[in-house]
């Protein structure tokens, strides 16, 4: 069996900065005492033992590793600016991993159940030949792990030695909270929302970074080959041995990187174990850095570090891939608190490693199915919500349906100038389907609950493509004849499209006039307009094919994970997004912006009278935040002149045409345009309203609304009082920049 032996570091609080360990070890005839503090000290400062001269000083992860040499054995003195106190230095054991491959980890929380596991894997796949687990618990706490790891190793190993080293002082980063709970997990859903636990040092994520460095000179330095893995760490069955692999490097170091897996369910009432974990996230970056090193061959100044060897690069020829067992290391009777359970997929050798090594049967994924399409090309589908846009709808109507939608399903609440009965009217002619919006019976704000219910509608249902746009929204298709017939034929295998954002400013337009707007306002933000963040929100066009589970208002939402190699997910140029953006992006980037293709003019703003009723309606989604002048400010942009939508106005004027012959539509519009007017002269005859209509459009806004692409994100947070004078009045076409710092303000 194992021999599975105590020690202890010999670290106390020691006045302002904590001594982690104290250890004599022997070079050649000279013994070496190396005090390691928990943080910074000046090295002038400190005295070890009487009159020995500091010969080495280290800072590693923040913290002063200092040696010097030290003729008599036994106890010492350390002091710190005249403050002393007594060490008895542990003493070096690296004999009892001399030449032997061996594992350095740290243990905070994890069952013996599990280390043994844990090591017999290792035993076996990597030929393991000792093991020092840094054993995280507070004293007192978890006292059996000791026996009981002695007794699951007792049949099933050999007799290799494993130290398991303990601290009477917190090793934990002082602010974190426990590393096992889901806060600690850089993927886990929802820590916007989740409530910050209290700082556990004794349990937190590692913050002792030079207790590799503790654990190289107490026991590891004369070993054969040393890999960095902790207890919930484990390489793949038949991956080349680490340790010959470090062996062999040119300067014995190799790099590891830890991919994350996951169980997708484990079973009621059962731990999680080794073998429950089959899936890993299709869209997941970037890996957990950890190393193996061949002491003897590696660099005399390389430093053993947390994530990296230092003062020696590895050979990054021979970089092996490791598992880290998410369940094991942060236990949840839920896995969606951890990860989101919609970037989970089965990953095959994780799934051959539970049957074949581990002879379990794993909880697995359903399987599923993309839906079919209806025959023929199918209906094309816009779920939207409205309130007091009654003047606006017949153009938006007409446009859409004279590009090719078929059927317009429609959300209103609370509207006072005529938009629901207009709406009623429209209905009964054929033209949209009208829904009350149920959002207060549900919780949801106004858009969430209207997509919410839509859900159930059977137009939605049997669409073969939808989209949520919004009635300031305007599909511009630019190839073909600006059709949806003639997007779909030049994108014909995507199954999702992204429709990139072109914020159109009011054009410097004060007056509301009852023209369509997509012939009043033709000035608009430039293509690449990072700034600021919602210039590049997108709204998705997709087949109804069941690749998510809900409808979301940039892009549906709720990703069955076993579908995403199904979908072909374009930009408005037609070029493929990254899977990175599947689960959650509603916004273009620098890489994936494009509007070849096809582009949504966005009029959130229109004329300045508008924008008064807009403000005083309130936001749709957004329903606690102000449409003030700092919405005017981001969403008014009007640096140049766009006219690509303009070619496609003749067929929306048709249809509107047709729609306007009809009494009842044309009496009901009029009488939209009216309150809208009455809105309007209302608003202005107050002292706040016309005091903001003042501020709209004076010169100073107006300038603004041509310089944005000299602006810094935070200048659109801040608002435009944050533009000192002199800058309004530079050149929107010289070469300048302007910023602030930032303000804590969520502008989405």
């Amino acid at each position: 069996m194992a021999s599975v032996t105590e020690r202890k570091l010999t670290g106390r609080s020691y006045v302002a900065n904590d001594v982690l360990d104290v250890v004599a070890s022997h070079d050649g005839e000279t013994r070496v005492v190396t005090v390691f503090f928990a943080g910074p000290v000046e090295p002038t400062t400190v005295k070890i033992g009487d009159h020995h001269e500091i010969v080495s000083h280290k800072i590693v992860g923040g913290a002063s590793c200092l040696s010097a040499l030290v003729a008599s054995d036994g106890a010492l003195t350390v002091s710190v600016n005249e403050r002393s106190i007594v060490f008895e230095p542990a003493k070096a054991e690296t004999h009892l991993f001399e030449g032997k491959n061996t594992l350095a980890s740290v243990r905070n929380g994890e069952s013996a159940e599990t280390v043994a596991a844990w090591l017999r894997y290792h035993i076996e796949t990597q030929d393991v030949q000792g093991a020092v687990i840094l054993d995280r618990a507070k004293p007192g706490v978890d006292v059996d792990f000791v026996p009981n790891l002695r007794s699951a190793l007792e049949e099933a190993a050999p007799d290799i030695p494993v130290v398991v080293l303990t601290s009477d002082l917190p090793l934990g980063k002082a602010d974190s909270p426990a590393e096992a709970h889901p806060f600690s997990v850089p993927e886990a859903p929802g820590k916007d929302r989740m409530e910050i636990p209290q700082a556990s040092p004794w349990d937190a994520p590692l913050g002792a970074m030079s207790i590799y460095e503790v654990l190289r000179m107490r026991f590891l330095r004369e070993a054969r080959a040393v890999a960095n893995l902790d207890v919930h760490d484990l390489l793949a069955v038949g991956a080349p041995n680490i340790f010959d692999s470090a062996v062999a490097a040119e300067r014995g170091v190799i790099a590891l990187i830890g991919r994350h897996c996951y169980p997708w369910r484990v079973r009621k009432n059962e731990p999680a174990r080794f073998a429950d974990h089959i899936c890993v996230q299709f869209d997941a970056k970037g890996g957990r850095a950890r190393w193996c090193i061949a002491p003897a061959k590696a660099p005399d100044a390389a430093v053993w570090r947390l994530v990296r060897i230092g003062n020696a690069d590895p050979d990054r020829t021979r970089t092996q891939v490791f598992y880290r067992y998410m369940a094991l290391r942060h236990p949840t009777k839920s896995i969606s608190k951890i990860v989101p359970k919609t970037s989970l997929i089965e990953h095959p050798p994780l799934l051959e490693m539970a049957q074949e090594y581990w002879s379990h049967k794993p909880v697995r994924m359903p399987e599923l199915a993309p839906d079919s399409l209806p025959r023929g090309k199918g209906r094309r589908a816009i779920v939207t919500t409205m309130k007091n846009e009654g003047p606006f709808i017949l153009e938006w109507l007409a446009f859409h349906r004279a590009i090719g939608f078929d059927d317009i399903l429609v959300y209103t609440n609370d509207c006072t100038d005529g938009t629901d009965s207009m709406l009623q009217l429209l209905e009964r002619k054929g033209y949209v389907q009208h829904r009350e919006n149920p959002f207060r019976e549900t919780g949801l704000k106004p858009q969430h609950g209207a997509l919410q219910a839509s859900e159930t509608e059977p137009v939605i249902q049997n669409a073969a493509w939808v989209t949520c746009i919004d009635v300031d929204e305007f599909v511009n298709i630019k190839v073909g004849d600006g059709t949806l017939d003639a997007l779909f034929e030049a994108v014909p295998d995507a199954n999702m499209i992204a429709m990139t954002w072109r914020l159109f400013g009011n054009g410097d337009v004060r007056v509301y006039e009852d023209r369509p707007i997509t012939g009043q306002f033709q000035r608009c933000a430039p293509e690449f307009a990072r700034k600021p963040h919602q210039a590049w929100g997108f709204k998705t066009l997709f087949q109804n094919v069941g690749l998510f589970k809900k409808l979301g208002v940039h892009r549906p939402k709720g990703l069955n994970p076993q579908l995403w190699e199904e979908i072909n997910w374009v930009n408005g140029s037609g070029k493929p997004l990254p899977r990175e953006m599947y689960r959650n992006g509603w916004r273009s980037t620098a890489e994936t912006y494009g509007y070849d293709l096809v582009q949504l003019n966005h009029y959130a703003v229109r004329s300045a009278e508008s924008f008064l009723v807009k403000r005083d309606r309130g936001r749709v989604n957004h329903v606690d935040r102000d449409q003030g002048l700092a919405y005017w400010f981001r969403m008014n942009n009007n640096f140049e002149e766009d006219l690509s939508i303009q070619k496609r106005l003749p067929m929306m004027q048709a249809e509107l045409a047709r729609m306007m012959a009809d009494p009842e539509i044309r009496a009901a519009h009029e009488a939209a345009v009216a309150a809208h007017r009455a809105k309007i002269d209302a608003l202005r005859a107050t002292e706040n309203y016309a005091a903001f209509y003042a501020d709209l459009t004076g010169p100073r806004l107006e300038k603004l609304s041509r310089l944005h692409t000299h602006f810094g994100a935070n200048v659109f947070l801040a608002g435009p009082g944050v533009v000192p004078d002199e800058v309004v009045e530079r050149d929107p076409d010289a070469e300048w920049f302007f910023t602030v710092d930032a303000v804590d303000e969520t502008a989405h």
